[in-house]
C-alpha cells in the first residue's frame, strides 16, 4: 500500500497507462514539477491533487492523500508548504476562521467593482488589484475544503480569467495566456465546466488578433467539444468560431456558426451566482456579426450592423464602444464612406483614449492606414492629428 502522496500518484498513473509526461500535459503542469511531487520532493497543492484525481478518475483518493498523507518534510519544505497552502500556524498566527457567506459575497462584490472599472478605464489601473484579489481568494480556497473551498475556487478561476483578458488589453499576450490557462486549471479542479471551456474561447480571441483563422476556429471548436459548459459559453464559443470562419473568408460556415450561437443564447438563464463570463454588451452576437462581415469584405453591410448595434451599447461600456466603434469607422472607410468614417471616429476616440486598449490600438492603426489614402480629404485632415496622437501617446 502506498504510504506517501507521491507513491500513490505513481501507482494510479501507472495503472492508468500514462507516462509522467502524458499526465503532466493533461493537467497543464511541467513534467519536472510533477516529477518532484511524485518523488516526494515537493508537497502537492490541493489544486494539483484535484487535477490528478480527476484525470486519473480515482474518486477522491488523491485529494484525501494530499490532505492527510505525506512524507516527513525538511525545514525548507515546511516553509514552502506553508507559503503555498497559507497555513497561518507555521507563522505562529494560528489558522484563520472559515469564511462565511458575507465574506464570500464581499469578495465577489470586489471583483464586480473591478470589472465595472474595466469597462471604462485603462487595464493598467486594475491589473494589480485584480491579481491581489485573485491571490487572496485562491489562498482562501486552498485553506478550506468542501463546498466553501469549491465556491472560492470557482470565484478565483473567474477572477483569473478576467485578469487574462485585462493582460491582453494591456498588450501582454504571454501574461494573458498564463492567466487564461491558470483559470482553466482552477476551474477543472473546482468542477466548473464553464471556465474550462471559456479558456479556449479566450485563447481563440488571442489567435483572432494574430489573424490566425485556423487556430481561432480550432480553439473555438475545442471549447464546444470538451466538458459540459452552459448555453452561454457554448454560444460565445460558436460566436468566436464564426469570427474565425469569416477571417478565413468562409461566409457559409460563419453564418452557420452564428445561427448556432443565436439558438444557444436563447437557452441562457441568467441565474448564475458567479460573475458572468464574456462580453457584457446588450447583443454580443450582432456586434460580432458586424465585425465578421467586415472580415468577409462586406464593409457596407458591416457598417450598417455596427451603426445599429452601437446605438444600444451604454455610454458606461467604453471598452465595447471603443472596440466596435473603431471597427465601424474602419468599415465605413473601406467601403469608401470617408466622411462617415471620420464622423464616427470622432465619437470613438475619447472612448479609446480612456480604455487604453492594445487590441483597440491594433484596429486604430489599420484605420489610420486606410484613412491615410485620403490624406488630402478635409474630414481626414481634421481628425488625423487626434488619431495619430492617440497611437503615439503611451
Amino acid at each position: 500500500m502506498a504510504e506517501t502522496f507521491g507513491e500513490l500518484l505513481r501507482q494510479h498513473r501507472i495503472a492508468a497507462g500514462l507516462s509522467m509526461g502524458q499526465l503532466a500535459k493533461l493537467i497543464h503542469y511541467s513534467k519536472g514539477y510533477l516529477s518532484k511531487i511524485e518523488n516526494d520532493l515537493k508537497p502537492p497543492t490541493p489544486t494539483v491533487a484535484r487535477l490528478c484525481d480527476g484525470v486519473l478518475d480515482v474518486g477522491g483518493r488523491l485529494v484525501e492523500a494530499a490532505a492527510h498523507r505525506g512524507p516527513a518534510l525538511g525545514r525548507r519544505q515546511v516553509l514552502v508548504a506553508g507559503t503555498m497552502l497559507g497555513v497561518g500556524a507555521i507563522a505562529g498566527s494560528g489558522p484563520r476562521p472559515v469564511p462565511d457567506e458575507q465574506v464570500i459575497a464581499g469578495m465577489r462584490t470586489s471583483f464586480e467593482n473591478l470589472r465595472n472599472l474595466g469597462l471604462h478605464t485603462s487595464p493598467m489601473l486594475i491589473l494589480e488589484p485584480l491579481k491581489a484579489l485573485q491571490h487572496a481568494v485562491h489562498g482562501m480556497a486552498r485553506e478550506n475544503t468542501g463546498p466553501i473551498g469549491t465556491r472560492l475556487l470557482r470565484l478565483a478561476a473567474r477572477i483569473a480569467e478576467y485578469t487574462g483578458w485585462m493582460c491582453q488589453e494591456a498588450g501582454d499576450e504571454q501574461g494573458a495566456l498564463w492567466w487564461t490557462r491558470h483559470a482553466s486549471e482552477l476551474s477543472r479542479a473546482a468542477g466548473d465546466p464553464d471556465i474550462a471551456s471559456y479558456a479556449f474561447v479566450r485563447e481563440a480571441g488571442l489567435a483572432l488578433y494574430r489573424q490566425d483563422a485556423a487556430a481561432t476556429i480550432s480553439l473555438s471548436q475545442q471549447a464546444q467539444w470538451i466538458g459540459s459548459a452552459g448555453s452561454r459559453i457554448l454560444a460565445l464559443a460558436a460566436r468566436r468560431e464564426a469570427q474565425g470562419h469569416a477571417l478565413a473568408g468562409d461566409r457559409y460556415s460563419a453564418e452557420s456558426a452564428f445561427d448556432r450561437a443565436a439558438g444557444l443564447m436563447e437557452l441562457v438563464r441568467p441565474d448564475s451566482p458567479y460573475p458572468v463570463l464574456g462580453s457584457s454588451a446588450p447583443d454580443p452576437l450582432e456586434l460580432a456579426r458586424g465585425w465578421a462581415l467586415a472580415d468577409l469584405g462586406l464593409n457596407a453591410e458591416a457598417a450598417l450592423v455596427l451603426d445599429r448595434q452601437l446605438a444600444l451599447v451604454p455610454a458606461t461600456s467604453r471598452r465595447a464602444r471603443a472596440r466596435f466603434g473603431t471597427r465601424r469607422s474602419l468599415a465605413h472607410a473601406l467601403s469608401g464612406e470617408v466622411d462617415e468614417s471620420c464622423h464616427t471616429l470622432v465619437q470613438t476616440l475619447d472612448d479609446a483614449a480612456h480604455v487604453d486598449s492594445a487590441t483597440v490600438r491594433t484596429d486604430l492603426r489599420q484605420l489610420a492606414r486606410a484613412l491615410g489614402r485620403w490624406h488630402n480629404h478635409r474630414a481626414v485632415r481634421a481628425v488625423y492629428p487626434d488619431l495619430k496622437r492617440l497611437l503615439t501617446h503611451r
